[in-house]
C-alpha cells in the first residue's frame, strides 16, 4: 500500500510540475505582456525607476530560463505575485473568489452524481421499454447541448417567468441551486452512459446469477452487489470531469453573474493580468491533481484486488524464466564415473 500511495504522489508533483511549465511556455509565447504594455501606456504615468523596479519584481529583465527558475521559486514559497490591475496580491484574490466556486462546483458535483444516477437506473431498472430508451438518449441530448444555453434557459423560465429563483447572486441557498443544477446537467452527460454500462455488465456476471438462484431480490442485489461493483469505472470518470467542472463553472458563473474564479480568469484576460491567469491555472490544476490523487487512494477501499493485482504482476515477472540469447549459463548434468559410457 505504502508503495502504490507513494506512486501516486510523484505522479501528482510530477504533473503540477508540467503544468507550471506548460502554463509557463504557453503565457511567454503571447506577443506582449501587460508588464510592458503598462510601462509604454502614457497614461499609467510611471517613472523610469517605477518602471525599473516593475521589471525587475517580474524578472522581465532575465533570461527567460532566469524567469522560469524565478517563478519555480516563488511558487513553492507560497508567492504568486500582484495583480497589474489593482495591485492586490494574487493568492489574495483567489482566496477571496475560491470560496463561491467551491460552492457552485461542489454542489453541481453532488446534482451531477445524483442525475447520472437517475438516468442510469431508469435506463437498466426501469419495467417499461420506451421509459428505458427515453432514459438512454438523455446524456446524448445532456452533452449536445453548450452549457451557456442550459443556463439560459433555466435562468429564462425559473427566474424570469416563474420567479422562483433570483435573477442575480444574492448570496442565498436559493440563488446557488439554479447554476448548481446547470452544472450537474453537463457532467452527468458523460457519467450517466458509463454507470448504465456498467450496471449493465455487473448484472451479467455469475456472483449475480447465483444469488438471484438463492431467491435474493433485485433491490437486495443491486445494493450488497451491483452498486459496489459498478463504481470503479464511474470512480475513474469521476476525477476526470474535475476539469469539465472548472471550465464549467467559468461560463456558468458569466451566465448567473456569480462572483468566482470564473469571472476573475475573464477579467484578468480580458487585461492581460498574466499573474492572475497564471495563478488561477495553478490552482485549477491543484485542484484537479488533488481530485484524481483522492480517486486513486481511493480504488483499493473499492476493489482490494487492485494491489493484489499489481503484487502478482510483480511476483509473475521475477519467476519468469530467462530470456533466449541471455548470458545465463546452462550447465548440463555429469553422469556419475561408474556408469559413464567406456
Amino acid at each position: 500500500m505504502r508503495t502504490y500511495v507513494a506512486k501516486r504522489v510523484a505522479q501528482a508533483v510530477l504533473v503540477l510540475w508540467a503544468a507550471y511549465t506548460l502554463s509557463f511556455i504557453l503565457l511567454s509565447a503571447l506577443p506582449g505582456d501587460a508588464v510592458n504594455n503598462r510601462i509604454q501606456d502614457p497614461e499609467s504615468q510611471l517613472s523610469p525607476e517605477a518602471a525599473k523596479v516593475l521589471l525587475e519584481y517580474y524578472g522581465l529583465d532575465r533570461p527567460l530560463w532566469e524567469q522560469y527558475l524565478h517563478g519555480i521559486g516563488a511558487v513553492l514559497r507560497g508567492d504568486l505575485g500582484y495583480s497589474l490591475t489593482n495591485a492586490r496580491p494574487v493568492a489574495d484574490l483567489l482566496a477571496d473568489a475560491l470560496p463561491a466556486t467551491a460552492q457552485l462546483t461542489g454542489l453541481g458535483l453532488v446534482f451531477g452524481v445524483g442525475f447520472a444516477a437517475l438516468v442510469a437506473l431508469l435506463a437498466t431498472y426501469a419495467p417499461v421499454a420506451w421509459v428505458r430508451s427515453l432514459a438512454g438518449s438523455l446524456p446524448a441530448l445532456f452533452a449536445s447541448v453548450p452549457t451557456f444555453v442550459v443556463g439560459i434557459v433555466v435562468l429564462q423560465f425559473l427566474a424570469f417567468r416563474l420567479s422562483l429563483i433570483p435573477s442575480v447572486d444574492d448570496g442565498s441557498f436559493l440563488a446557488l441551486v439554479a447554476p448548481a443544477a446547470t452544472l450537474g446537467l453537463v457532467i452527468s452527460a458523460s457519467l450517466a452512459p458509463v454507470l448504465a454500462a456498467s450496471i449493465r455488465g455487473t448484472r451479467r456476471q455469475p456472483f449475480v446469477h447465483v444469488q438471484h438462484a438463492k431467491g435474493a431480490g433485485e433491490a437486495y442485489i443491486f445494493r450488497k452487489d451491483v452498486l459496489r461493483n459498478s463504481t470503479l469505472p464511474v470512480l475513474t470518470l469521476l476525477g476526470l470531469t474535475v476539469g469539465e467542472l472548472i471550465a464549467g463553472s467559468v461560463v456558468t458563473e458569466t451566465v448567473y453573474a456569480r462572483k468566482g474564479i470564473g469571472q476573475l480568469v475573464v477579467g484578468s484576460v480580458n487585461t492581460q493580468d498574466l499573474p492572475v491567469v497564471q495563478g488561477v491555472v495553478l490552482l485549477s490544476t491543484v485542484a484537479y491533481v488533488a481530485i484524481n490523487l483522492v480517486v486513486d487512494l481511493a480504488y483499493p477501499l473499492v476493489d482490494p484486488r487492485i494491489l493484489v493485482d499489481g503484487k502478482a504482476a510483480r511476483v509473475s515477472r521475477q519467476k519468469e524464466p530467462a530470456a533466449v540469447g541471455s548470458r545465463t549459463e546452462v550447465r548440463t548434468p555429469r553422469l556419475p564415473a561408474e556408469v559413464a559410457m567406456p
